[in-house]
Order: C-alpha cells, then sequence, then structure tokens
C-alpha cells in the first residue's frame, strides 16, 4: 500500500542559529492508521504536527504528501490533502454551526463564488457522519466544549482530507466526551482516513491508535505498535514516573502511575516540618 504521509530524516529550529526542536525524526502511515504521539510538555509535538501541513518549513529532510514534497505544494493542495483541528480553537464570531462546518469547503470555493449546493450537501453529510446534524442551526459559539470539537471536527471532514492532524483532541473534554471522540477517530479510520494526534494520555493510543511515536529529548525514542512501544520502560523514559501496564479481560491495556516516588517525597517533608 502506498504512504500518505513519509517523514525522512527531519530537522527544525525556529531560526537559522537557534537550538533545535527535533532532529532525525522518520516515520511512515498508510490510510487507514491511526499515529499517537505521545511525549512531556515542550518536546515539539505540537512544532512536528505543524511541519506536517504546511504551517512550518523544516530545515533539513523530507516531508512527503501522497509522494510529493509538502514544499511544493501550495497551501490550497495541502488543504485539499489535510484537514488540521489545533489544540485550543477558541470560537469568536456567532456563526450558525451549518456556516461553521460549510467553511471546511473553503479550498473548493473560488474567492468570487458562493459555495455551490454539492458543498452544502457536503457539509450535512459531515455533521451526519458525526451525529450532530440537529445542532446546525444553533449558534456556534453557545454550544459546550465537547459540541465545538465535534463541530470543528466535521468542519474539517467537509475538507474531504485524507488526512486528519489533530493536536490535543481531547484537551479540555470531559471523561465522557473523550471516550466518544476517540471512538469517532477509530471509526473514521475505518473508513479509510489516517489520523495524527498528539495525546498526553497513553492509554489513549490503546484505546484509538495502531501506531505510536514517544517524543523526548528531540527525537523519538520508540515508533511502532502500541503493544511494542507502550512498555512501562519507555514510559519510565518519557515521563520520569513508574508506571505499571496492566491488560484487562478484553485483551486491552491501561497504564497505571505509581506514587511511591511522591509518597516518599511527602514522608520526608512531612518530617521535616514535624521537626520544625
Amino acid at each position: 500500500m502506498a504512504k500518505l504521509v513519509e517523514v525522512k530524516e527531519v530537522s527544525f529550529s525556529y531560526e537559522k542559529n537557534s537550538p533545535i526542536v527535533f532532529e532525525d525524526i522518520n516515520f511512515s502511515i498508510e490510510k487507514g492508521d491511526v499515529l499517537c504521539i505521545l511525549g512531556p510538555n515542550g518536546t515539539g509535538k505540537t512544532t512536528l504536527i505543524k511541519t506536517l501541513n504546511g504551517l512550518h518549513k523544516v530545515n533539513s529532510g523530507l516531508v512527503l504528501l501522497n509522494g510529493e514534497d509538502i514544499n511544493n505544494l501550495s497551501f490550497n493542495d495541502i488543504a485539499k490533502l489535510v484537514g488540521y483541528i489545533p489544540q485550543g480553537h477558541i470560537p469568536s464570531f456567532p456563526f450558525t454551526v451549518f456556516d461553521v462546518v460549510l467553511m471546511g469547503r473553503a479550498p473548493y470555493v473560488n474567492l468570487t463564488s458562493s459555495p455551490r449546493e454539492e458543498d452544502k450537501e457536503i457539509a450535512i453529510n459531515a455533521l451526519k457522519t458525526l451525529g450532530i446534524e440537529d445542532l446546525k442551526d444553533k449558534t456556534y459559539t453557545n454550544l459546550s466544549g465537547g459540541e465545538h470539537q465535534l463541530v470543528f471536527l466535521a468542519r474539517v471532514l467537509a475538507q474531504e482530507p485524507d488526512l486528519l492532524i489533530l493536536d490535543e483532541p481531547t484537551n479540555h473534554l470531559d471523561f465522557g466526551n473523550q471516550i466518544k471522540l476517540l471512538e469517532i477517530i477509530e471509526q473514521l479510520s475505518n473508513l479509510g482516513l489516517a489520523v495524527i494526534m498528539s495525546s498526553h494520555y497513553p492509554d489513549h493510543a490503546f484505546l484509538a491508535a495502531n501506531k505510536v511515536a514517544i517524543m523526548k529529548d528531540k527525537s523519538f525514542i520508540d515508533f511502532g505498535s502500541p503493544e511494542d512501544v507502550l512498555t512501562e520502560e519507555n514510559l519510565n523514559k518519557a515521563y520520569g514516573i513508574d508506571v505499571n501496564l496492566i491488560e484487562l479481560e478484553n485483551n486491552r491495556k491501561i497504564c497505571v502511575p505509581l506514587k511511591t516516588d511522591l509518597e516518599l517525597v511527602m514522608t520526608n517533608y512531612s518530617k521535616k516540618y514535624s521537626k520544625d
């Protein structure tokens, strides 16, 4: 199967002589893959994601989309291939939900023309795919956080991309909406979409991904299947804490952080304060 995304020996820094943010990044994904990128804060996950949709140009190496060097593609070309949801997008204008989703058709609509009936039908189908067609006439700014995320995802689906890039898509969502969104990501991958998402939670990779990368110290410390990559050793190396991986009856694993070291620190503090 042809590679949808290929990243070869990629490195990035913001300025010519500024520190390297990441280097020697290599991976590829195909249609239907879900790649979850894990790693501590400040390790470069968001910056890497922005090189995959053309917002940042790499210092060295290649980013290929459907075999084409991303540097040779226009932003309009990229928008037809890649749907991107940044973390923490804030709704500003009181558009209807339908109008927000219809904006996803922008790469296909001439600046001097109006959306066609075909574009409107695609927007409605995107709402139906996510089960939120009943929201189409509501004001976007009046929705809950979970509804905002689903509407923005519908807008991205209206672009009809081959790849979805989601930067911490469960950020600010409650536990129930996190799980619902991960289930939707899995369903979209079953339809043939590829997904790259970043997350702080190893359990999200077990729930929705078939590929995982762990970023630490400016590079990937491991890349592969969740079963191979999400080991207690790798998670300790990435986050600096001990964890237990527990296998449930349905063959799914969960990650349980251990508190032993923290409890020891607090005990030492307690002894100090009791002496004072």
